[in-house]
């Protein structure tokens, strides 16, 4: 039979299609690429964590010397400490207060600390086994007798609650000078107003923000490949 002109002509061949339907190419390339490191997925993963979660307690660790360096600088009178009532000094805690005292000897301790020049002495209030005044001592003269001063201005907290810069005070006069510090003893810092706090709201900031970044950099390794 002759084609019908504009006719096509049937297929002489058809596709035969094989298990699902197209066989799919593999490129080998493609499979040779190494598997995903997840043994130093995991490990990063958990160095940020752990950096993290360190950068936060130290934050809230310097919580109480950020409150201090934004308080009033004005210093509040609290009187005589010998006298003062615990009400007194607890309405006026991590405050910058003024007050006069009579320091005793027995029980005081001298000593240093890194980075800062000259010596420092903390001394029993007379009378008192509760509360202590760390000052700046003077260098030692020849022949002459160091009398402690009977005014303080400066930052009044418990032991619990002292900046880092006297972290372990509390344990090294029992040490020392073999006399016990009450938990909630308090202390009172001469010379540590408001404005030279602020370096611990610096480090605070400075905690914080690495804990920011290391949230986004985990937020980055464990999001999702689209």
């Amino acid at each position: 039979m002759r084609g019908v002109p504009g006719e096509l002509p049937p297929l002489s061949s058809r596709i035969e299609l094989s298990g699902s339907g197209v066989e799919e190419d593999i490129d080998p390339e493609l499979m040779a690429l190494p598997s995903p490191a997840r043994r130093e997925r995991t490990f990063a993963v958990v160095v940020l964590l752990f950096a993290g979660a360190a950068a936060l307690a130290m934050t809230f660790a310097l919580r109480r010397d950020v409150a201090y360096a934004l308080s009033s600088r004005s210093a509040a009178s609290v009187g005589d400490l010998r006298t003062a009532t615990d009400a007194t000094l607890a309405a006026h805690e991590n405050r910058f207060v003024r007050a006069e005292a009579i320091l005793g000897m027995a029980g005081s301790i001298r000593y240093e600390r890194p980075l800062v020049a000259g010596a420092f002495r903390t001394l029993p209030v007379a009378g008192r086994t509760d509360l202590w005044v760390d000052v700046r001592a003077p260098a030692p003269k020849d022949g002459g007798r160091w009398e402690p001063p009977h005014e303080f201005a400066g930052r009044l907290v418990r032991f619990g609650g002292v900046g880092p810069r006297h972290r372990g005070l509390a344990r090294a006069i029992e040490e020392m000078a073999h006399v016990g510090v009450p938990s909630d003893a308090w202390l009172l810092v001469d010379g540590e107003d408001p404005e030279s706090a602020h370096s611990g709201m610096v480090l605070a900031a400075a905690f914080l923000g690495f804990a920011v970044w290391n949230a986004a950099a985990l937020a980055r390794i464990l999001a999702k490949v689209r």
